[in-house]
């Protein structure tokens, strides 16, 4: 694999991980956190692939690109589910979660 798309794609998904902690925390302290529920799942899922998806590709695993496949389908409900919400921290998430997807999609195909 090319060190530039691994460099590319460990550090997509840290960012999304990243994105989806703050997301999560964000929408627990939201006035009326109800609705946000399936966001905070969805975030803790994604962020939780994304570091295992960074994990394999760093130490090269053999099913770093199963994994990133995960990713992209883990990504792609978070980023769904986020852009559905107004809020800043929600469309942050969101832009992490398809840049993520797209960067574990060029790990997949490989």
């Amino acid at each position: 694999m090319s060190h530039d798309l691994t460099t590319d794609c460990i550090d997509a998904c840290n960012a999304c991980a990243d994105a989806c902690d703050r997301c999560a925390t964000a929408c627990l302290q939201e006035p009326d956190p109800k609705p946000m529920t399936r966001c905070v799942a969805l975030d803790i899922d994604c962020a939780a692939l994304c570091r295992l998806a960074a994990g394999a590709i760093a130490r090269d695993s053999e099913l770093a690109r199963r994994i990133c496949g995960l990713c992209v389908l883990a990504c792609e409900a978070c980023g769904e589910e986020c852009g559905r919400h107004e809020h800043d921290h929600c469309q942050a998430c969101a832009a992490a979660c398809r840049a993520c997807a797209e960067a574990c999609r060029q790990m997949v195909a490989v």
